[in-house]
């Protein structure tokens, strides 16, 4: 009995012990480390919270550390409040699907304990915050969402570029064919490519921490702050409230703190008041282009601040440049219109009036884009709606949803009437998807794979008498051209068959309603009959595996309809299998 007295003391010890050690915070280079037992207890505890989620073997996590390791160091010398930290999301992995990380560094940053809706870091500089590059493109194909890695050139300030990809696609992987190439392939519109090292050095989180910490909308005192605010910035929003605590008021500063990268600015100085000539509380949005600044009309809400900046914070016409697509292509706005117009053109200005003059019928709804056709760094673009630089000036339009889709006028007039007919003819639906089509060349039946453009295609594929085999291929792609000689193997066994046909299609250069391209190859069945079906393939890509498909009516190997969506957006990774670093790096994501 005595000896459990002696042993008692050491008991109690033994049971404070992790308590105390679950209550120590742990620290690594004045980084947090936090784990699923003390995530909750690091939110209670720091009133903001910058989180990185990483992989020990990501390239750009290792890059990140030092610089995230003086970030939280200079922070701390400052006696700031912020806190950094970092979660293993390979261990932790629960904590990681809790937060949405899809890829490595994920860095969010956490509020007054708010898990609902942490705020994604963005760096400092362009486009959600990061130094973007137009027209440093990829050939690209439609399927996967957000963006994908490839090892970058050793010209690129950072090894491995970041494709943003603003609408939703699966980026191809053959740096010999498609480097610097725009997307001529159907169905891509543009992307950027992002410098992985952009907004990752120490002093670009700490400034974009304190904008985030600081006031949502700088008080202006006098008329001299305020002039220096609407001075600062090519877009500026002040808000003129004689009660700063208003529910007006309050509306307002929830607008700014939604509102990233236009600054705010609030003031209830009578002087102020005065030098803008307002007489009661009100909002004006102030530009250095167009009208010069647009003032506020209607309920003075969050959700109508939001989109009266939307609607006039852009250009009634923006060029597209390296330097704008950031903006016009991460707007709100799906819908663009595009002038193709040379700068060497006699009538240059009076054909730009003429579109300008158009475009305010249609304010919030299309963006109007004027792109200068000479420019040889727009010459994919030009490639990509099938235009040849003679055939400008010309009007394109494009929506950027699901399946980008292009439309043409039927008028090549460029009045300022003709073109606002063609965006009312639009907007109402009566005008007809524009597609692509090679010439039909003479000899298209005459090989044993038939040859089809999207003027011949409805006649072959829909025959209600041939059972039709179409692989849709890109010139470029690595694996089209690895299953080139099997598909020809293929059109031999079939070419004197009486109801079989095999068919190949460049899907680059031609397009059809019926079906909507993805990846490449992408390899479809027209069954005859007259239902207009068609079949996915998803068997083995050999010549037996494509005989007993065809042998058995195209039911051996027939994807799955659930199956489908992973088809499209998994299939075609262009990473060779076994090659690791490279899946590695495709995983590797910003």
């Amino acid at each position: 009995m005595a000896g459990l007295r002696a042993l008692l003391p050491l008991l109690c010890l033994a049971l404070l012990l992790p308590a105390r050690a679950a209550a120590e915070e742990e620290e690594e280079d004045g980084v947090l480390v936090l784990r699923a037992n003390s995530f909750e207890q690091a939110l209670a505890e720091h009133r903001y919270l910058l989180v990185e989620f990483y992989a020990p073997w990501c390239g750009h996590c290792k890059a990140l550390a030092p610089e995230y390791a003086k970030a939280a160091a200079k922070l701390k010398a400052e006696g700031s409040e912020i806190r950094l930290a970092k979660v293993d999301a390979t261990e932790e992995s629960e904590l990681a699907q809790q937060f949405g990380v899809r890829g490595y560094p994920t860095i969010k940053f956490f509020k007054n304990g708010d898990k609902a809706a942490p705020k994604e870091y963005t760096g400092e500089e362009g486009q959600d915050g990061v130094r973007t590059r137009a027209n440093r493109v990829w050939m690209c194909r439609q399927g996967a969402e957000g963006s994908n890695v490839a090892p970058g050139p050793s010209t690129w300030p950072c090894a491995g570029a970041v494709l943003l990809c603003l609408d939703k696609v699966h980026c191809d992987n053959d740096l010999g064919t498609v480097l610097g190439r725009w997307g001529t392939g159907q169905p891509l519109m543009t992307f950027l490519w992002r410098d992985p090292c952009a907004g990752r050095e120490a002093d670009d989180i700490v400034s974009w921490l304190k904008k985030r910490t600081g006031p949502a909308a700088a008080t202006l005192s006098d008329v001299a702050a305020a002039e220096a605010l609407v001075d600062s910035s090519e877009v500026v929003v002040i808000g003129f409230f004689k009660d700063l605590t208003s529910e007006a008021a309050k509306e307002f500063l929830l607008a700014a703190e939604a509102v990233d990268d236009i600054p705010f600015g609030i003031s209830s100085s009578a002087d102020v008041f005065t030098k803008y000539q307002i007489s009661k509380d009100g909002v004006i949005l102030f530009k250095k282009f167009d009208e010069g600044q647009n003032n506020f009309e209607g309920d003075l809400t969050k959700d109508n601040l939001l989109n009266f900046i939307k609607s006039n914070s852009l250009p009634l016409v923006i060029e597209f440049t390296e330097q704008t697509a950031p903006k016009i292509f991460g707007g709100e706005i799906k819908t663009h219109i595009l002038l193709f117009l040379p700068k060497s053109v006699s009538d240059y200005q009076g054909k730009l009036d003429n579109f300008k003059s158009a475009a305010g019928n249609f304010k919030g709804k299309i963006l109007f884009i004027f792109i200068d056709s000479d420019h040889s760094d727009n010459q994919r673009i030009l490639e990509f709606f099938g235009l040849k630089k003679e055939e400008c000036p010309a009007v394109r339009l494009i929506t950027l949803e699901e399946e980008m889709t292009k439309y043409k006028p039927e008028s090549d007039e460029l009045t300022a009437d003709k073109i606002k007919e063609f965006c009312d003819k639009f907007l109402a639906g009566k005008i007809k998807p524009h597609l692509m089509s090679q010439d039909l060349p003479e000899d298209w039946d005459k090989q044993p794979v038939k040859v089809l453009v999207g003027k011949n295609f409805e006649e072959v594929a829909f025959d209600e008498n041939k059972n039709v085999f179409v692989e849709f291929y890109a010139p470029w792609c690595g694996h089209c051209k690895q299953l080139a000689p099997i598909w020809d193997k293929l059109g031999e066994i079939y070419r004197d068959h009486e109801n079989i046909v095999i068919a190949k299609m460049d899907a680059t250069a031609n397009e059809v309603e019926a079906v909507k391209i993805h990846s490449f190859p992408t390899l479809k069945f027209f069954p005859a009959g007259s239902g207009r079906n068609v079949i996915d393939y998803n068997g083995e890509r050999t010549l037996e595996g494509f005989k007993k498909f065809l042998e058995s009516g195209g039911q051996d190997g027939a994807a799955a309809d659930d199956d489908l969506e992973d088809l499209e957006t998994d299939e075609e990774t262009e990473l060779e299998e076994g090659d690791e670093d490279e899946q590695k790096l495709q995983k590797d994501e910003l």
